[in-house]
């Protein structure tokens, strides 16, 4: 049975090509200039937005005998991805749909279980720049501590919600390497649960802008556990 949702880690041209790509190859489509091939674009995702691509979906394909929707966005909020739950359970006949972000730690259990992960090794995406959660897990706490200071500053509005964005991207990146290492070990820990918790209480109070970025990764440092760096 072929999927019809899928979610891909990658920065916004890279995973658009994968979609792309997947699309000419799986379903035999051309996708320039095709009107059955819908990019949209978008920095946070909301509700609003989620209900565009609801009226997207909704309609038929103009030439091809499928429509494919490929959503790209720096951030989905929580509320606009239950809004997409049922679409991306059950969508239109003949409708494929790619949610392409940055990181996939902040997916909703709900929403991931509705989904296929495409992996870049799959799609052949190499990650380009520097990973700020890589960083974060590989640094001691000297490093660490160089880090998170940096992230705490800013000299605008502009700079400190970049830093702030980076610092999500941290916390997101560190709950996947938690999920990773703890699937491997077969069995799910009440410490394991514990920690998945506290990561996403900490991703939740970096969405409001008022929460001090420095003490919330502090904090983070504090919980990762000591196998969890990266070597």
């Amino acid at each position: 049975m072929r999927h019809h949702a899928f979610a891909i880690e990658a920065e916004a041209e890279e995973g658009i090509e994968a979609a792309q790509k997947w699309t000419e190859k799986e379903l035999g489509m051309k996708t320039q200039n095709n009107p059955d091939v819908v990019v949209l674009r978008y920095g946070l995702f909301s509700v609003d937005d989620a209900r565009r691509v609801l009226d997207v979906a909704a309609s038929a394909p103009f030439a091809s005998d499928y429509k494919v929707i490929i959503i790209v966005a720096n951030r989905v909020y929580h509320e606009a991805q239950n809004a997409l739950l049922k679409l991306f359970e059950e969508p239109p006949p003949e409708t494929f749909l790619f949610l392409i972000l940055p990181t996939l730690g902040g997916l909703l259990p709900t929403l991931r279980s509705r989904v296929q992960i495409l992996k870049n090794k799959e799609l052949k995406i190499k990650n380009k720049g520097k990973n700020p959660a890589e960083e974060f897990l590989r640094a001691g706490k000297e490093k660490r501590s160089v880090l998170i200071k940096k992230l705490a500053s800013g000299k605008d509005e502009e700079e400190r919600r970049e830093k702030r964005n980076e610092a999500i991207a941290i916390v997101n990146g560190v709950e996947i390497a938690a999920y990773e290492k703890f699937k491997k070990r077969g069995v799910r820990q009440l410490t394991d649960a514990a920690l998945l918790s506290d990561i996403a209480t900490l991703r939740g109070h970096l969405h409001d802008r008022s929460a001090p970025v420095k003490m919330i990764l502090e904090h983070l440092s504090l919980i990762i556990p000591k196998d969890l760096s990266v070597n």
